[in-house]
């Protein structure tokens, strides 16, 4: 009680207290830090050319050559079929897709290493941060998609052929399931690497291994005869990845079962990235 008279007497905007429930995620402060995340988002895109060269080309540099190594390991030495889609485009469609979630666990998984010396200066909801991280890479997605579009456009000028219908309108919401995706595995990583370092080290292989459980460089149809064709199709980007591809070219069916169940993992990935961020931000000082 005297505490309280305290506080109205002395006329304290604010009051930073300790969070005493492990559901208090206060994502209303979250909103009223949304100047705070702008900041970041512009910070993070900035940094990132920061003394370099090329600086936002790189964006365009980096899924060519991934496109031209596919193209040559799949295409010519593997003979992987794609589908009735023009190889490059295929292909680098995957890639776009692929990049935007990469980037985003990367990212997000070293939210608290990264930043433990902002953390240990100033308050703001932590939360801030993973979410800049999410934003700021849609910037490097939006220009890949522009280099895609370039492609498709050129291969539709060359085959006499373009698909723009209404499965576009699916695009904005698969490019959100794999911002969810990656801010829900990425905040969970990041939890652990406060005390287990090892997760950082095996993420890179990791993300490499999970690239080739998911049809990037391949279509789900050609696996429909092979015995591990389970495994992928319980992995919960493939749909995402297949109808991102079924949005831009309209071949194949739209999985909607299969992205119904890749909405339910993230949505759980998010409430319990959710809640061991919460859990791990009260001490994550004393380990880091």
């Amino acid at each position: 009680m005297q505490e309280q008279d305290n506080r109205m007497e002395e006329n304290w905007d604010q009051v930073i207290v300790p969070k005493g429930k492990l559901l208090d995620l206060n994502l209303k402060e979250v909103w009223r830090y949304r100047d705070l995340l702008w900041l970041f988002v512009k910070r993070d895109f900035v940094a990132q050319y920061k003394q370099t060269i090329l600086g936002p080309v790189w964006h365009f540099i980096q899924p060519i050559f991934t496109t031209l190594m596919f193209l040559f390991i799949f295409g010519k030495i593997a003979n992987i079929p794609t589908d009735g889609i023009a190889a490059i485009p295929f292909y680098m469609s995957g890639i776009t897709i692929w990049n935007y979630f990469s980037a985003c666990l990367t990212a997000t998984s070293a939210t608290f290493v990264a930043n433990a010396g902002i953390f240990g200066k100033v308050y703001f909801p932590r939360l801030v941060l993973p979410l800049s991280t999410v934003m700021s890479n849609i910037i490097k997605f939006g220009i890949q998609f522009l280099l895609l579009l370039s492609v498709m456009i050129y291969y539709g000028f060359k085959t006499g052929h373009f698909h723009f219908g209404i499965s576009w309108l699916l695009i904005p919401l698969l490019v959100l399931m794999m911002a969810g995706m990656g801010l829900g595995l990425g905040i969970i990583i990041s939890s652990l690497t406060t005390k287990y370092r090892d997760f950082t080290v095996l993420l890179g292989f990791a993300v490499q291994l999970l690239m080739y459980a998911t049809p990037v460089a391949y279509p789900l149809s050609f696996l429909k005869d092979k015995s591990y064709a389970a495994w992928v199709a319980w992995n919960p980007l493939s749909p995402i990845v297949e109808s991102f591809r079924y949005a831009l070219f309209g071949t194949g069916t739209l999985d909607v079962a299969g992205l119904l169940y890749s909405g339910g993992f993230i949505l759980v990935a998010l409430f319990f990235g959710a809640l061991l961020f919460n859990k791990v931000e009260r001490t994550f000082m004393d380990t880091v």
